[in-house]
Order: structure tokens, then C-alpha cells, then sequence
């Protein structure tokens, strides 16, 4: 009984120095799936306004922030807003609490990304103007980037590991 109460006690022990270490995973990995996520999403957009020859952007869902979700639909009249009529093709839900969403793109004024039928991304200030630069997901001291470039090219990055290409600019390096 005494050698049963001591594996106990030195498990218990093990187990309470695994945890903090295993949140930490579990909530890199979540930061990590929702960059993923973003990164899709702009792929996506880009894609479908090839494939319809017109533009379709992506938004988020309350117009303000990122971390609302996000809304990839046609973008008829170039307003960033999917309004009624404008053909919905996705919906993101809200990203979880933890996380916060930060953008740093050529025009910031509300968070999108919209992109031209010849799949090049665009800004609505200026019809010839491009839309790059960063989003970043921070989740408490790790951050994951996805970068848009001027050509509408999409990649996500982790400036702990690169951190000359993965700066936080709207350069879209």
C-alpha cells in the first residue's frame, strides 16, 4: 500500500509539472489553426475572384475587427461592406477570446482584403493601389503573421523563428 501511495504521489507530482507546459502547446496551436484559418481565407478570396473575374473581398463580420469572424463575398460595389444582394460565399465565426487580431495593411481605414479578377489585391481608396501588408495573432507572448504582398500573394510566418521577413509592416515583404 505504502508503494502504491508513493507511484501516486510522484505522478501527481509529474502531471502538475506537464500541465503548464501542455496549455502552452494547446494555446499555440490554437494561435497557430487561426492564422491558418486567416491564411485560407485570403487564399480563397483570391481564388474566387479569379474564378468569377470580379472582385470579391474579404471582411470582418462587424466591420471593425478581426476577431468578429470574417465574411468572404462578392463585392459588387467595392465598398468592403457584403451588402444585400452581394453573394455570400463564406462566413467565419468569431476567433476565440485569447486571441487578439491586429492588421497593418495598406489601408487600414476597416479591415479587408479584396482582390481583382486577375487575382491581384486591391485597396477600395484607390482601384490601383495594392492592399499588403500583415495581420497579426497574438496570443499571449507568441505570435503567428500572415503577410499579403503587393502581387496579392498570401503566407504566414512566426517572427520568433523569422524575424526580418516577418516583421509587422505593410510593405508586404
Amino acid at each position: 500500500m505504502t508503494e502504491l501511495m508513493v507511484v501516486v504521489a510522484i505522478a501527481a507530482i509529474l502531471m502538475a509539472m506537464a500541465a503548464p507546459a501542455f496549455n502552452s502547446f494547446i494555446d499555440n496551436q490554437k494561435l497557430l489553426a487561426t492564422a491558418t484559418e486567416f491564411y485560407s481565407a485570403t487564399n480563397l478570396t483570391r481564388t474566387e475572384a479569379i474564378k468569377r473575374g470580379g472582385q470579391v473581398t474579404m471582411a470582418a463580420n462587424d466591420g471593425v475587427n478581426w476577431n468578429s469572424g470574417w465574411t468572404i463575398f462578392v463585392d459588387a460595389n467595392a465598398n468592403a461592406i457584403p451588402d444585400a444582394g452581394e453573394t455570400i460565399i463564406i462566413i467565419h465565426e468569431a476567433i476565440p477570446g485569447k486571441i487578439t487580431v491586429t492588421n497593418n495593411f495598406t489601408d487600414s481605414t476597416v479591415p479587408y482584403v479584396s482582390y481583382t479578377g486577375n487575382g491581384r489585391s486591391r485597396t477600395n481608396a484607390n482601384g490601383q493601389q495594392p492592399q499588403a501588408g500583415t495581420a497579426s495573432f497574438t496570443l499571449g507572448s507568441s505570435v503567428q503573421r500572415v503577410k499579403l504582398n503587393f502581387l496579392g500573394r498570401a503566407r504566414i510566418c512566426n517572427p520568433a523563428v523569422d524575424q526580418v521577413s516577418c516583421a509587422d509592416t505593410n510593405t508586404g515583404n
